[in-house]
C-alpha cells in the first residue's frame, strides 16, 4: 500500500498506515519479530526502514493479522518492508488554490479526499442514471462524435480536419440530438446516450467546452411526461447518493437530502416534492409589468430592446431577439430558483428552433413546448416535444439561416438536408430531453466550480498543463 503516516515508539518498533484502495490498513513493523523469522536482520537494517520510508511511498509488508494493545486491528510483519515505488516529493500538508490543485490533480487527490470521493460520485451519477434509464426501457447507445455538420443546439462547434478527408471541414459535436432522433425514424422509440459534448465558448464556474452530456428520446411522451421523468431521476439520484453517505462511502463531501431537513454542517435542500412551473412569456411581463409585442412580428427585436434601455440592463454581445429574450430571462425569471428548483416553460418560438410550436391561449403568442429545469440560476435540465414535421423544420432552420446571415451569429443553427430528408420517412411525437452531467456532480457533490468535479479540471488547466 502507499505511506499515509509512519510513527516510531522507541528504537525498535515502527506504526505505519497504508491507504489500500478505499481503506486503511495499520502496518506494525517490530524488529523483534523480524529477527524471529529472519536473525541476519540487524538494529541497523531495521532503522534505515525508519528512516528511509515516507508519505506517498509505496511498500510491501508481509506478515500476518494481528490486533495492538489498543485492540487495533493490524499486519504485524515478519519479513523486512519492500519499496515498491518511492515518491521523490514531499507531499505537502495542504494545498487549497483551486488552480493550483486543478494542474496537479494528483497532487490535489494525495492531499484532499474530497477530490477522489468527486470523481466517485460522477461514476456514481452515470451508473445511476444508466440505470435509471435501463429499468424505464431504454437502450443505451453511442452516436458519432466527428461528423460534417454540428447540430442539435445552438452552439459554436470546434472545426477539425481528418487526413481520410483532407478537403472537408468537419465539427466535433455539439449535442447528439440529431442523430438520436434518427434512431427513433429507425423504429427505437427508447433511446439514450451519456458522453461528451464540445461548444467552442468561454470557460467559467459552470460551463467549460468540453463537457459530458445525458440525452434521451421517447416516442409519444410529451412535454408533461419530461417533467415528470426529470423530477422522477433527480429524486433516485438524491437516494443514492444519500445512501452512499449513510454507508461511509462518501464521508469528505458536503451531504445533502433533496426532501428532508438535514443535520447542522450539511446543506438543506428542502425540496418540494413536485417543482413549480412558470410560463416564459407571463412571467416575465408580470416581473416587467408590460405587455411583450408580438414576438413574432418584424419589429419585435427593436421593441424588445428598447425594454433593455428603458430597464437599463446590459445589452448581450450580438443582441439577437433570442439572445435578448435569453437574457431577459436571466435577468428576471432564473433568479426565481435560488431556493427551488424551478420549470420555466413555453419559451418564445424563436429560442427553440427544434422543438414544436402553438399559439399560447394566455397571451397570443407564439410559443414552444419546451422547458428547462433551473436552481439557483443554473440550468441543469432543457426538454421539449420535437419537430417531427419536415417541411415546419426546414422553415425553421431557413429562419436560423436568415440570422446567421443578418447578424453573424455563428452559433445558429445550419440547414441540415439529411436529417431533412430523415423527418420525411415519420418521427413520432416525440419528446427529447438533455442535461449536463458535469453540472448534476456539482450538485450532487457540493462543489460550486465545474474544475473541480472533471478529473483534471476545465480546459484553461488542461491547456495549462501542456505549457510546463
Amino acid at each position: 500500500g502507499r505511506i499515509n503516516t509512519i510513527r516510531t515508539a522507541g528504537s525498535k518498533l515502527v506504526f505505519v498506515d497504508f491507504t489500500v484502495g478505499d481503506g486503511m490498513i495499520q502496518g506494525v513493523v517490530q524488529l523483534s519479530t523480524l529477527q524471529e523469522h529472519d536473525p541476519s536482520i540487524t538494529i541497523d537494517s531495521f532503522k534505515a526502514f525508519s528512516k528511509t520510508a515516507r508519505k506517498g511511498d509505496s511498500w510491501l509488508l508481509k506478515g500476518h493479522i494481528h490486533r495492538t494493545e489498543r485492540g487495533q486491528l493490524s499486519i504485524l510483519a515478519t519479513q523486512s518492508p519492500t519499496l515498491l515505488s518511492p515518491s521523490l516529493h514531499q507531499i505537502p500538508e495542504s494545498l487549497e488554490d483551486p488552480e493550483a490543485r486543478a494542474r496537479n490533480r494528483h497532487v490535489d487527490m494525495l492531499v484532499n479526499p474530497e477530490a477522489i470521493e468527486t470523481i466517485k460520485v460522477r461514476h456514481q451519477i452515470e451508473t445511476k442514471m444508466q440505470d435509471f434509464f435501463n429499468k424505464l426501457g431504454f437502450t443505451k447507445v453511442t452516436t458519432p462524435l466527428l461528423s460534417s455538420m454540428a447540430g442539435g443546439a445552438t452552439a459554436r462547434p470546434f472545426e477539425t480536419v481528418a487526413t481520410e478527408f483532407s478537403e472537408e471541414t468537419l465539427n466535433l459535436r455539439i449535442a447528439p440530438e440529431l442523430w438520436l432522433k434518427r434512431l427513433v425514424v429507425g423504429g427505437m422509440d427508447k433511446v439514450y446516450e451519456i458522453g461528451p459534448a464540445f461548444r467552442n465558448e468561454g470557460v467559467d464556474a459552470t460551463h467549460n467546452p468540453e463537457f459530458n452530456i445525458c440525452e434521451f428520446y421517447q416516442a409519444y411522451a410529451t412535454l408533461e411526461d419530461l417533467l415528470q421523468t426529470t423530477t422522477q431521476l433527480l429524486y433516485a439520484l438524491n437516494e443514492h447518493i444519500h445512501e452512499l453517505s449513510e454507508q461511509k462511502k462518501l464521508q469528505h463531501l458536503k451531504r445533502i437530502d433533496l426532501n428532508t431537513t438535514t443535520p447542522s454542517g450539511e446543506r438543506d435542500l428542502n425540496w418540494p416534492a413536485t417543482f413549480p412551473t412558470i410560463e416564459f412569456i407571463p412571467a416575465l411581463e408580470e416581473k416587467l409589468k408590460i405587455t411583450l409585442p408580438d414576438l413574432q412580428s418584424p419589429d419585435a427585436h427593436s421593441q424588445i430592446l428598447a425594454i433593455f434601455t428603458e430597464k437599463d440592463i446590459s445589452v448581450p454581445a450580438n443582441p439577437t431577439l433570442p439572445r435578448l429574450l435569453d437574457a431577459l430571462a436571466a435577468e428576471y425569471l432564473e433568479p426565481l430558483s435560488s431556493s427551488h428548483p424551478l420549470f420555466i416553460t413555453h419559451h418564445p418560438a424563436c429560442m427553440s428552433p427544434l422543438s414544436k410550436h402553438f399559439v399560447c391561449p394566455k397571451t397570443s403568442q407564439t410559443v414552444a413546448a419546451r422547458a428547462e429545469l433551473f436552481y439557483q440560476g443554473c440550468e441543469y435540465a432543457n426538454m421539449y416535444e420535437e419537430e417531427n414535421s419536415p417541411f415546419e423544420q426546414r422553415r425553421k432552420f431557413e429562419a436560423q439561416l436568415q440570422l446567421r446571415s443578418e447578424s453573424k451569429d455563428q452559433e445558429a443553427m445550419k440547414l441540415d438536408e439529411q436529417y431533412l430528408r430523415t423527418l420525411e420517412w415519420g418521427l413520432p411525437p416525440t419528446g427529447g430531453w438533455g442535461c449536463g452531467v458535469d453540472r448534476l456532480v456539482m450538485l450532487f457533490s457540493g462543489r460550486e466550480r465545474m474544475g473541480d468535479v472533471l478529473a483534471f479540471g476545465t480546459l484553461r488547466n488542461v491547456v495549462g498543463l501542456g505549457k510546463v
